[in-house]
């Protein structure tokens, strides 16, 4: 990925982010490409394993052309920490003046966490037209996104937290959803089964 193209146009192209937690690096690798073999072209790296930024760098230097996110972002040494281990862009639960400062700082492309209007004002002061909508579910999904439309034109959102085969389409078909995210190609069970056939099935399901 350039990081110079806009991270709304890079949703865009991707449609859907898988969002992994990963045990170890080789775990991350071989999911990434299972993921790609299935048609998907990017992955988001949560940091909720000690192994998360050894992983974002395994995945980078396996994978050169495979974009990498890394999420879970919560504070100014986080965005520090995934840039320099070779993250195409950030992605955050929420969204703090600190967390904005380092992403410009460092020039990862960043997605602010999002779960309310007042939200949504504060980050748009901040300069961001695109968010995660998250937990998607639980504040409203589809209906919030629907009632989000009329006040906040030109903004976009990738929502994550629930979104499932049951659900994607109907997310998508949203004029204010550029992408989505969600871990169910991505389960635990099948990484640490290795069942990277049934990864690349999920993967190339949801690109269909």
């Amino acid at each position: 990925m350039n990081r110079t193209e806009p991270l709304a146009s890079l949703l865009a192209r991707l449609r859907v982010l898988p969002v992994l937690t990963v045990d170890d690096a080789e775990q991350a690798v071989a999911t990434s490409r299972a993921l790609q073999a299935g048609g998907l072209q990017a992955v988001e790296i949560t940091l909720r394993t000690p192994a998360a930024l050894q992983a974002i760098a395994a995945v980078k230097a396996a994978l050169p052309d495979f974009i990498v996110g890394a999420g879970t972002l919560r504070a100014a040494a986080d965005v520090e920490a995934v840039s320099a281990a070779g993250a195409d862009f950030g992605v955050s639960p929420g969204c703090t003046r600190e967390l904005a400062s380092a992403a410009r700082n460092t020039g990862l492309s960043f997605l602010p966490g999002v779960a309310t209007p007042s939200e949504i004002l504060e980050g748009m002061e901040l300069g961001f037209d695109c968010f995660k909508l998250f937990p998607a579910e639980a504040v409203g999904g589809i209906q919030l996104l629907k009632a989000l439309a009329g006040p906040f034109e030109g903004v976009t959102f990738c929502p994550t937290g629930g979104v499932s085969t049951r659900n994607l389409q109907d997310y998508l078909a949203l004029p204010n959803v550029i992408c989505v995210g969600g871990s169910w190609m991505v389960q635990q069970d099948l990484l640490r089964g290795g069942q990277w056939g049934e990864v690349e099935r999920l993967a190339r399901e949801s690109r269909q």
